[in-house]
């Protein structure tokens, strides 16, 4: 299935990014870049080439993006939503309003048509191998459901760009709000499964938090150790670690290899009560997400 959307506003879609690691499709450019919101949120915006129509993903705060904006003196032509949680969503109507009263034109808005979230125009009930055509973007984007964080959580993959909002964050994943562990693993693997060069873009600056639980149940972990000191660095130096990688991730990131063996020790001692004769992978997943809620 592809949608469109029409010249004078919002209709129908396809999406295709590339990263503020510059990518190239077919000799065209993609820069993606961060937008820094409340304490730790990004909201990412998109740019082919040196066109002044850009796009933004999560803009939970609208002023900050307007700021932005008027800074580089860009046109918004559209948002994409992953979930319907405020700090993802607030700034939709504003930036709506801005659209209307200096273009004229209808803001086109996508997200997730099971959520009920206001302001969107263009519903997205994801079908597997669906993608979005955006004006202004050369590329398609192919949108997935990742339910788990909320029900009709939705992520947007572009070139190799991932946004996957609060699904999968650098050495961690999104909280179950209302999914159950068994979709949010279905979602993970469904995000693990992706090339490895694929470019994690996730919406929350949580990586030196999530590394604090994963190197308490992944102790012999190489790679973990050396993240650890990098994104430390990272930092301190007030440079984010994101984006990630889904190579880094697999590597790293407790949610995606829950049974590591000394992941699976470390749960067997966590949860020395409970009968862990059984350690299969939505087994330990669970634990896992139980544990890290009270860590």
């Amino acid at each position: 299935m592809q949608y469109q959307q029409s010249p004078n506003g919002p209709l129908l879609w396809i999406i295709t990014l590339s990263s503020n690691r510059n990518t190239a499709i077919g000799g065209a450019m993609l820069t993606i870049t961060a937008i820094n919101a409340f304490n730790d949120n990004y909201i990412w915006v998109l740019r082919q080439d040196s066109q002044q129509n850009v796009y933004v993903v999560d803009p939970g705060d609208a002023n900050v993006v307007l700021d932005y904006l008027h800074k580089h003196q860009l046109t918004l032509a559209g948002i994409l939503i992953t979930h319907h949680h405020r700090d993802h969503t607030g700034g939709i109507a504003a930036l709506a309003a801005h659209v209307e009263q200096t273009t004229g034109h209808t803001l086109a808005v996508y997200g997730p048509q099971s959520e009920a979230i206001q302001g969107i125009n263009l519903p997205i009930d994801p079908k597997p191998s669906d993608t979005l055509t955006l004006p202004f973007i050369d590329a398609p984007v192919h949108i997935l459901s990742v339910p788990g964080h909320t029900a009709g959580h939705i992520a947007y993959l572009v070139d190799g760009a991932l946004f996957c909002g609060d699904t999968l964050f650098s050495a961690g994943c999104g909280r179950l709000f209302e999914g159950s562990p068994a979709q949010m693993w279905q979602s993970l693997s469904l995000l693990a499964a992706l090339p490895d060069t694929t470019r994690v873009y996730c919406a929350h600056e949580y990586t030196l938090a999530n590394l604090k639980f994963a190197q308490a149940v992944d102790t012999d972990n190489e790679a973990l150790k050396a993240y650890v000191k990098r994104a430390n660095d990272l930092r301190a130096q007030n440079k984010a670690t994101i984006p990630s990688t889904i190579e880094l991730e697999r590597a790293i990131n407790p949610f995606l290899r829950p049974l590591a063996p000394t992941i699976v020790n470390s749960i067997k001692n966590q949860f020395c009560d409970q009968d862990l004769t059984k350690t299969d992978e939505l087994t330990c997943f669970t634990l896992l997400r139980q544990w890290k809620d009270i860590f």
